[in-house]
């Protein structure tokens, strides 16, 4: 292999998981750490709790590892890879089970809403260069009902975290505005081929969506300057004067910074504002 393809591969080379493809060599570019223990990958299920009659969207379907527990409970699953070099071993598996549907493409450019046409849970081994979009995307979609992830642990930790802390931000409050997140188990590095350089974690979200459109966006204000207070994050888009009025109405001190404030707390700020 030449150029640019041949870069983003790692020297790490193994038969594919489902159809034995020979030399398969995973992509840096792509994200690609594959599981393969079928405990692991029989507990992420359950921690999902898919059932038969249930549609599942499933994004990176890598190998189809995790592809085949889940198509094994019945469920209707939309199974979304990027990467050509696994469609012919993800049609083999798509013969096997007629509830599962391969879609080659990417999950970011698709309709997933109009695809499941209707509620659905989303599973997925995220490569983690696309964790947070992926994460954003899913927590807007009405229809998205539950999201079953394995991410970094960083990142597993971010999505959990509680006011105050180091690691509360957007994406934590958002999360928690969306439902009820928890870290269902933490998973070492030596379980992915090939290793990744950090250990990893699976997160479960019940989604019950709180708060709107302008909830989200006072909290996108409030981190959008870190370092600043709350009153001079939020002063560019309500006013000085309204943010503060806000903020007092909540009964904060003035000089509160964005990273205080529980997500009930950016309800109610949100419709002061």
């Amino acid at each position: 292999m030449r150029g640019r393809r041949a870069e983003n591969l790692t020297n790490d080379a193994a038969a594919c998981y489902h159809c034995g493809m020979e030399e398969f060599r995973h992509s840096h570019a792509l994200g690609q750490n594959f599981l393969t223990d079928r405990n692991l990958l029989a507990a992420i299920v359950a921690d999902a709790d898919v059932k038969s009659g249930d549609t599942v969207i499933e994004v990176g379907a890598g190998q189809g590892a995790l592809t085949r527990p889940l198509a094994m409970t019945g469920a209707r699953v939309f199974a979304f890879e990027i990467d050509g070099r696994l469609e012919g071993c993800l049609r083999e598996l798509e013969k096997e089970y007629p509830a599962l549907t391969v879609v080659m493409g990417d999950f970011m450019k698709s309709d997933a809403a109009a695809l499941a046409a209707g509620p659905y849970k989303a599973v997925a081994n995220l490569p983690y260069y696309i964790t947070t979009p992926v994460l954003f995307r899913l927590l807007d979609d009405p229809m998205c009902e539950g999201v079953t992830v394995m991410v970094q642990k960083e990142v597993a930790e971010r999505i959990v975290a509680r006011p105050g802390g180091k690691d509360y931000g957007v994406l934590s409050v958002s999360a928690q505005l969306a439902g009820r997140p928890r870290i269902t188990r933490t998973v070492g590095r030596q379980m992915f081929t090939p290793p990744p350089n950090v250990d990893s974690a699976v997160v479960h979200i019940d989604v019950c969506r709180r708060g709107d459109e302008k909830t989200a966006a006072v909290v996108r204000a409030a981190f959008s300057m870190r370092r600043k207070t709350l009153i001079n994050c939020l002063a560019p888009v309500w006013g000085k004067s309204a943010a503060a009025s806000a903020i007092e109405a909540l009964g904060l001190d003035p000089a509160v910074r964005g990273e205080r404030l529980s997500p009930e707390q950016y309800i109610e700020l949100a419709k002061l504002l």
